[in-house]
């Protein structure tokens, strides 16, 4: 189930999740009515062949589906393929309702401070650790095999207590590659509990967050 898309429909919105269970996105619209509520997996292959041949630009596109099967149309383009029959996991339930801190940052800034930090971690785990207190955010990064180890700082806006927390800097520079705005959210509570991303600013009718699990701390 978690190598597709997890496509959620109500009469309100759609939304389009996708999990590997160390990292989470959920993509929603507003502005889509759809007959019923209803859910399907569709793999991801198919969308990945999708996204290339679709124009980049606002056409609209007809999505239907039946037990077995999703298509697309797009003017002479079609798309079948078979869904997936397995049952998603409950993703609501690992989504915190409550993480009271938040860190904002400059989206690329942060980006590449975490690719030159990471040059410096252990590669089996990526593993970068944030020190955020107040407007300074300390990046830092060490393989022991190798007596490697790297540190930067940046400016940032917080608010919250002073906290270390650590990420997989892979995951973390993918998903700031989904967020277009300028600034990015990382709403945050505790040192083991999931972090989510956020753009500082939603489109209109759309709702994008990512939840990424935070690394046990080397001491």
């Amino acid at each position: 189930a978690m190598t597709g898309v997890f496509f959620e429909l109500d009469k309100k919105s759609m939304s389009f999740v996708a999990t590997d269970a160390h990292r989470l996105v959920r993509y929603t619209r507003t502005d889509v009515s759809c007959p019923k509520t209803d859910s399907f997996i569709v793999p991801r292959k198919p969308l990945s062949l999708l996204k290339a041949a679709l124009p980049d630009n606002d056409d609209e596109l007809v999505l239907s589906y039946n037990n077995n099967h999703f298509f697309v149309k797009h003017g002479s383009t079609e798309l079948v393929c078979r869904l997936i029959d397995a049952r998603f996991p409950d993703y609501k339930v690992v989504i915190p309702t409550d993480n009271p801190y938040k860190l904002i940052v400059n989206r690329t800034e942060f980006q590449n401070a975490l690719r030159r930090v990471s040059i410096f971690s252990n590669k089996s785990t990526n593993q970068v650790a944030l020190t955020i207190s107040g407007s300074k955010l300390q990046l830092a990064a060490q393989d022991v095999d190798f007596s490697f180890e790297g540190n930067e700082s940046m400016s940032c806006q917080y608010d919250g207590e002073d906290m270390q927390i650590a990420f997989n800097a892979k995951f973390l520079i993918e998903m700031l590659s989904g967020a277009e705005t300028e600034d990015v959210v990382m709403e945050l509570s505790t040192s083991t509990k999931a972090g989510i991303i956020k753009p500082t600013e939603q489109g209109e009718g759309e709702n994008l967050l990512m939840l990424v699990m935070p690394l046990m701390l080397n001491n």
